[in-house]
């Protein structure tokens, strides 16, 4: 994903920044997807791991980059929480 387009976007419920989620967060939400033990906010389990995600600047939402486009639903969003 471009820098630039990165620094215009901002999370749809709570206008935080955003940016790329580490690989080592990456790894544990996949593993929760593998796992089945995470939802997105429409409660709909998600089946396919994310092989890119942004996050919000406080790590409380992650929103899926599919094909290089960022997700930005709040119905896809995935709450951070559900991992603790």
């Amino acid at each position: 994903m471009k820098k630039k387009l990165l620094e215009i976007l901002c999370c749809p419920v709570t206008n935080a920044e955003l940016s790329k989620v580490s690989g080592k967060k990456l790894a544990i939400v996949n593993k929760a997807i593998k796992d089945k033990s995470i939802v997105s906010r429409d409660n709909s389990i998600i089946s396919n791991p994310l092989k890119e995600a942004l996050i919000t600047k406080d790590g409380k939402y992650l929103y899926p980059i599919e094909n290089g486009i960022p997700v930005l639903l709040e119905d896809r969003s995935i709450l951070l929480s559900q991992l603790s």
